[in-house]
């Protein structure tokens, strides 16, 4: 069973797939002009702008909701599993898909306001919206609504409970079943309250467990800042397969990097604009560019922070694709979290170990948390209407999946994730490909409103947008 599951996984996550990630990643840099880089200004000022409604939320609380859902495991687990697989050059490959991906992350989120709907008193909204209505291709919304569902709330959510589970083994010797248990009561409390208590939750965790990790990351670094001229040059190096030593890993760099980028900042995945649907905004470029930068976050900030960590340290192996090891400096350590357990543990012995626990304790549990709110989503496309039984049997069987992950092992816990995050990734790519002209034609008016010193107000049937009625209706 386990070998027809990696195989699947193969097949997923096949060079075309890392390839299509980057192409479009390409094009939207360069159809935007590069947003990412030029209005990073406005990302800043955009985030704290903007108020929650009866309808939806404010713009940092739909932010707040998206990054929870970004900064997980990958961001512990998923770096180090990187440079396991790939070398330290892998991270230099996952800086290049947050930087491309921003640009994706713009377009699938400024289509997610686009479209969105009113349901249910909230907003709503997501990839199997904008298909239907840009694209107005049903069955695809409906494909896509089945694989969401399937992959947040069966496949994804064990990465998480998992690296939770095995970290606070660790550090604190709880076993896995007990934190299992524990993850789920916390759950069951926030989800069965509801999108608007997700939204409340998120806003209050997630900059607190950014910060907390970034300055403890911060410290390191200060530690060790005569190291970083040949950290970076070791990183560069290693990317370009310039460093003899991880030669034999160049190919596993580009790849593990990307893939490991992709499931980290989950740019183009569809994920992030079930959160963008939900912002209360005049303008849907807004949260498009909120949302951008949410990637820097994730991965320019979080990823790099761990990165660097692991690698000032020393505290990583990296696994030889013909058998072996190319690098074994910590023998018999479990690739993941636990390589950046030691990495903090050796300067600070006494808290290491717990605080990077208590960090991943926060990181998973609040993308859990978003997960949930992107399964909730999908299922009320596809039910049009409140079935309260419906979204309870969901609340139960997503309860289960995320104990079930905590007991599992952990290389299948990442299979089946990695399965999830491509499947999504695959269906929303080639979506937003499709609908690029008009999210272009939203993002060229949001510029020449700014030009002519206004601030953006969105009218759908001016750029000849059809199917975008909640934004006339809303006026």
């Amino acid at each position: 069973m386990e070998s027809i599951i990696k195989g699947i996984n193969d097949i997923i996550w096949s060079n075309a797939l890392i390839g299509l990630c980057l192409v479009t990643g390409v094009y939207f840099s360069i159809a935007t002009g590069f947003l990412q880089i030029r209005y990073i200004k406005d990302m800043w000022r955009l985030l704290f702008d903007g108020k929650s409604s009866d309808k939806g939320v404010s713009s940092f609380q739909a932010f707040a909701i998206a990054i929870s859902g970004r900064i997980g495991t990958g961001n512990i687990a998923g770096v180090a599993t990187a440079i396991a697989m790939g070398g330290p050059g892998a991270l230099f490959w996952m800086w290049v898909i947050a930087f491309l991906g921003s640009a994706s992350a713009f377009i699938e989120a400024t289509l997610g306001q686009v479209y969105k709907q009113l349901k249910n008193g909230e907003y709503r909204g997501g990839p199997a919206y904008y298909i239907e209505k840009g694209l107005g291709i049903k069955w695809y919304a409906v494909l896509f609504c089945i694989a969401t569902i399937l992959s947040t709330a069966i496949f994804m959510p064990g990465v998480q409970s998992n690296s939770i589970a095995i970290s606070m083994d660790n550090a604190f010797k709880i076993p896995v079943a007990y934190t299992g248990i524990g993850i789920c009561l916390l759950l069951g409390l926030i989800i069965f309250g509801g999108v608007k208590r997700i939204g409340r939750v998120a806003e209050i965790v997630v900059p607190f467990m950014a910060g907390a990790y970034i300055l403890m990351a911060l410290i390191i670094i200060g530690l060790n800042i005569k190291e970083i001229p040949a950290v970076f040059e070791l990183i560069i190096k290693s990317a370009f397969n310039l460093e003899p030593a991880f030669a034999g890993v160049f190919g596993s760099a580009i790849a593990w990097g990307i893939k490991r980028g992709v499931y980290s900042n989950e740019a183009g995945q569809g994920t992030a604009p079930h959160a963008a649907a939900a912002a209360e905004v005049s303008h849907p470029a807004k949260q498009g560019l909120v949302q951008a930068f949410s990637v820097y976050i994730d991965t320019l900030f979080v990823c790099t922070a761990t990165g660097l960590m692991i690698l000032f340290t020393g505290q990583y192996n990296v696994i030889n694709p013909e058998g072996g090891f190319i690098v074994e400096q910590i023998p018999g350590a479990i690739i993941g979290a636990e390589y950046t357990q030691f990495a903090v543990a050796s300067h600070f012995p006494a808290i290491g170990s717990g605080f990077v626990a208590v960090s991943l304790f926060f990181f998973a549990f609040t993308t859990i948390m978003a997960y949930y709110y992107m399964a909730e989503t999908n299922l009320t496309y596809l039910l049009n209407k409140e079935n309260v039984m419906v979204k309870n049997l969901l609340r139960l069987v997503f309860l289960g999946t995320v104990f079930y992950g905590s007991v599992k092992t952990a290389e299948l816990a990442w299979t089946f994730g990695d399965i999830g995050v491509g499947m999504m990734a695959w269906l929303n790519l080639i979506a937003i490909i499709l609908l690029s002209k008009p999210a272009l034609k939203v993002w060229k008016d949001y510029k020449d409103q700014k030009k002519a010193g206004k601030d953006p107000v969105f009218s759908p049937k001016a750029l000849g947008i059809k199917h975008a009625e909640i934004w006339d209706e809303n006026k």
